[in-house]
């Protein structure tokens, strides 16, 4: 009856938050298609519907510029961090009377990624037209519809009444179409719900013909051998999720004639994507959108048609040729947009050979048709995809090249070999980590370690084994214990962090980091678990021509990988260092990089079920204690007065509060990445949610007990002498606890200016001194402490009353503490644990370590021995005679007063 009654009351709290109706009125608003349109195209009488909207689906990309009010953005804010595209969806289609004009119904989405934008609800650039209606001319190509859209502000939905107007909307198109309009408010504009015209133009892909493909010239045959291929689709797949790196000749100057647009943007792009590829059904052409880029992260970004280009092209089996044209526009809106200048070419190929100098699977140039002489000459541009290799393009193999020095330096560096220990025989998931980086003067940073190749096979880093590798072959590479790998590795540095040539951003922000990417390759020896490579990086100048000359190749990389069969905590170390001299400009100084051994956590499999266990056993025996206690005060309700509100509030919020942090995992299973391994088991996740389930029972019934007693202390009949004691410990215990936070915070900023310089950096050890760490830490101590409240109401109220029944204050005591113990033996035993993998005496739930271990334990035995003493022979027992006596005879003139009156 008590569960029911407390599910209830909490499921209809929370229908209530979930379903509470909105500030805005359902009623609809009907806007007039004459009013707004008929100046553009006259309404006509439907007759009869289409039942293909393919007439109207052709529309490929489409974006807009920024209207004020609703969006908070002005309309040249092109270069702000918001994807600017637009959704355009036919929902209906219907013949009308007038030949060639069609009543249209359809949706439009002014969407916003909202991938780089943290501050805001996202709902509110997502203005939204869900049903749009009007009429559209086929020979005209004018389209015009009226229709409400919706928006959210500040937990407000604003309506916006609004026309949306575009023209050369046609049943075909070339690559020089492109469909413009406007989205216009017909709100007032001194209503909070008006905005300025937004323009708007798509691509459209309407029986697209190709007219330039044709004459494409300048396409060259690759000069290093090409892989063929006649899967058209498989390339369209490929171009259309990848990136590319821009490399520009020496002698080009950024402000005239090193890329298609001069020095008119004012900056120099260095990466490029190709967005919007549609492949031909019949032929082997496409046609593309190439985005030009200042960063590799600009990619869901404003587009901007200032650094835009619009291709088409063909495959010739071994290469793509295209023609680029460029987007034209005068100002920042988008509604005179055209198509012009389509001197611009590009080829891709892609390399049949990679090796440590040349990773890239995509190989690309763009070039210009003009003369030297001539307005928007540019040099000719190389351009190389990101990813080492791409998969689903057949043939591409891997060339080692410095496999003899790395031979040599294996000779000299590697360990002895002892017996009976295993290592790690080549198999992707025990040989690729994120590695945190430590030099001598503690800068820190991460690397990411990503197996390419091991012998002749390429790693598909979407499966756990090796591309096209037999068993036979894995046999092979077992018994010959010496492999030949290939490796990327990606650093990312601290601010303020030097490598080699490489200059620092300066910031107010952490957040600024170095990223260096090194290609690495060498000999992994599986009988000692050694790893050692030659490493090489790409240098920093920007107009630097992609040759050997251009890298740096004398860096030295090493690693030591713990055996399989340790019955010991040990990690992956390793070094990473340059073999030049000290004065040479590329020269960085000594690194350390160490991870744990995420192969550890096979043996971690078992502790996490166990721990599983604990905490589901744990969770039931708190149901039982709280459950006798319930089942106690219904007995002897005379004691409830003289239970702790503040006692059972502590207790309440311990297992609210975990409830609500963690809501996400509890309907979602969010979780990182480095317990994927383990959740594609399937087990973790459920046994999760049956924690969750528990702990949400345990949660109702404290909650039970709670009403309970504050409903008792509402009745009782002299409520002063009881809520008074209630605000002195209240008075007593917050300062105790708001001390107790401040000593943690000052202890964690302590470790954070001088942490320990002798032990190594890690991950789990950064969460813990983090200020959200020790203040959780922190709380989990306040419960382990959950008596301390009990304690001083008995001393103030000198209650003699048994408010807490034995099993209660007991049992709840030995649930907090198991966990410590746990975690002494966990110290001592276990495997080695998979970051974030805790189920049960999470480090970063409560204070743990040997001396925490010892010292809690004996605070909460120390807590249950005063309960005893307290209920025994009064609250005050414990306190000193002569305080006890000064007590007693304050009250005594009081008592005789009433006496005498």
């Amino acid at each position: 009856m008590v569960m029911g009654f407390c599910s209830t009351t909490f499921l209809f709290l929370v229908l209530s938050i979930a379903f509470s109706p909105t500030s805005v009125s359902s009623s609809p608003i009907q806007l007039s298609y004459s009013d707004h349109c008929a100046s553009i195209l006259p309404e006509s009488t439907p007759t009869r519907p289409e039942f293909t909207t393919s007439r109207l689906t052709g529309f490929s990309a489409g974006y807009f510029t920024f209207g004020t009010t609703i969006l908070d953005q002005n309309s040249s804010s092109l270069s702000s961090g918001f994807s600017n595209s637009l959704r355009f969806r036919t929902r209906s289609l219907h013949a009308t009377q007038t030949k060639g004009v069609y009543k249209v119904e359809a949706r439009l989405i002014l969407s916003s990624d909202g991938t780089y934008y943290y501050g805001e609800d996202l709902d509110r650039w997502r203005p939204s037209f869900p049903r749009l209606e009007g009429f559209w001319s086929e020979s005209s190509g004018k389209l015009c519809m009226v229709g409400v859209g919706f928006v959210s502000s500040n937990g407000t939905k604003l309506r916006l009444p609004a026309v949306l107007k575009l023209s050369n909307v046609k049943n075909s198109s070339y690559i020089t179409d492109l469909v413009t309009g406007t989205l216009e408010s017909l709100d007032s504009s001194d209503d909070s719900s008006s905005f300025d015209p937004i323009s708007i133009f798509f691509i459209p892909v309407m029986n697209y013909k190709y007219s330039l493909s044709s004459s494409s010239t300048g396409c060259a045959v690759p000069e290093t051998p090409s892989l063929r291929t006649d899967s058209m689709n498989s390339i369209c797949s490929l171009l259309s999720s990848e990136q590319f790196e821009l490399e520009y000749p020496h002698n080009c100057d950024p402000s005239r004639n090193c890329s298609p647009f001069g020095g008119n943007i004012g900056y120099l792009p260095q990466f490029i994507s190709i967005r919007d590829v549609h492949c031909s059904e019949d032929e082997d052409k496409l046609h593309v959108m190439v985005k030009f880029q200042n960063n590799r992260y600009d990619y869901y970004r404003t587009f901007n048609p200032s650094t835009t280009l619009i291709a088409e092209g063909s495959w010739t089996g071994d290469r793509l040729c295209l023609v680029a044209c460029r987007i034209l526009t005068d100002g920042d809106s988008l509604a005179d947009a055209r198509i012009g200048d389509c001197s611009i070419g590009l080829s891709l190929t892609f390399p049949e050979i990679l090796s440590i100098r040349n990773r890239s699977s995509v190989v690309g140039e763009i070039w210009s048709s003009k003369t030297v002489n001539e307005t928007g000459f540019f040099g000719k541009i190389v351009f190389r995809s990101l990813r080492n290799r791409i998969p689903g393009i057949p043939g591409q193999r891997y060339e080692y090249t410095e496999i003899q020095r790395a031979g040599k330096l294996l000779l000299k560096k590697k360990p002895a070999e002892k017996k009976g220990e295993t290592y790690p025989n080549g198999y992707p998931s025990d040989m690729q980590y994120d590695m945190s980086v430590r030099s001598s003067r503690h800068e820190m940073g991460w690397a990411y370690l990503q197996l390419i190749t091991l012998g002749d096979k390429f790693n598909d880093p979407y499966v756990q084994h090796l591309n096209s590798m037999e068993e036979s072959s894995v046999a092979v590479a077992i018994e010959s214990r010496t492999m030949n790998v290939s490796y990327r590795i990606t650093l990312t540095l601290n601010p303020d962090v030097k490598f080699g040539d490489i200059i620092p951003v300066s910031s107010n922000f952490s957040i600024v980091q170095t990223e260096v990417e090194i290609s690495a390759e060498g000999i992994y020896d599986a009988k000692t678990g050694f790893l050692c490579m030659v490493g090489c990086r790409k240098l920093s100048s920007s107009h630097q021509t992609y040759s050997s000359d251009s890298m740096d190749c004398e860096i030295l990389v090493n690693l030591q990988f713990p055996p399989l069969n340790s019955k010991n905590r040990r990690d992956i170390k390793g070094s990473m260092e340059s073999t030049r001299e000290k004065s040479d400009a590329l020269y960085f100084e000594h690194l350390d990089l160490s991870a744990y051994s995420f192969y550890g956590a096979r043996q971690s499999i078992w502790r996490m079920d166990f721990e599983v266990i604990m905490a589901l056993i744990s969770h039931t025996l708190s149901c039982v204690f709280v459950g006798l206690q319930i089942f106690y005060v219904k007995k002897h309700s005379k004691v409830l007065p003289s239970v702790s509100l503040l006692m059972l509030v502590v207790l309440t919020l311990g297992y609210m509060i975990p409830l609500v942090l963690n809501i996400e995992a509890f309907f979602l299973g969010s979780h990182d990445w480095q317990n994927g391994m383990l959740e594609s088991r399937g087990w973790l996740k459920a046994h999760e949610v049956i924690v969750r389930v528990a702990t949400m029972v345990v949660f109702l019934l404290q909650f039970r007990l709670l009403h309970l007693t504050w409903a008792a202390k509402l009745r009782e009949g002299h409520p002063k002498g009881s809520w008074a004691a209630e605000k002195r410990v209240l008075y007593l215990a917050l300062p105790s606890y708001i001390a107790g936070c401040l000593i943690a915070l000052f202890f964690n900023r302590r470790n954070n200016e001088y942490g320990d310089a002798g032990s190594s950096y890690s991950f789990p050890d950064y969460q813990q001194h983090s200020i959200w760490g020790n203040l959780r830490s922190y709380a989990g101590l306040v419960l382990d402490g959950f008596l301390f409240p009990q304690i001083l109401l008995n001393i103030f109220s000198s209650s003699t009353e048994k408010a807490l029944s034995h099993s209660f204050y007991v049992g709840t005591t030995f649930v907090r503490l198991l966990p410590h113990t746990y975690d002494l033996y966990r110290a001592h035993n276990s495997a080695i644990s998979v970051n974030g993998s805790y189920i049960y005496a999470n480090p970063g739930a409560d204070f743990y370590s040997t001396a925490w271990d010892v010292i809690i334990p004996c605070g909460g035995l120390l807590f249950c021995a005063i309960i005893f003493l307290q209920q025994r022979f009064g609250g005050r027992c414990i306190v000193p005679k002569r305080f006890r006596e000064l007590e007693t005879y304050e009250k005594i003139p009081a008592v005789s007063c009433e006496s005498d009156s």
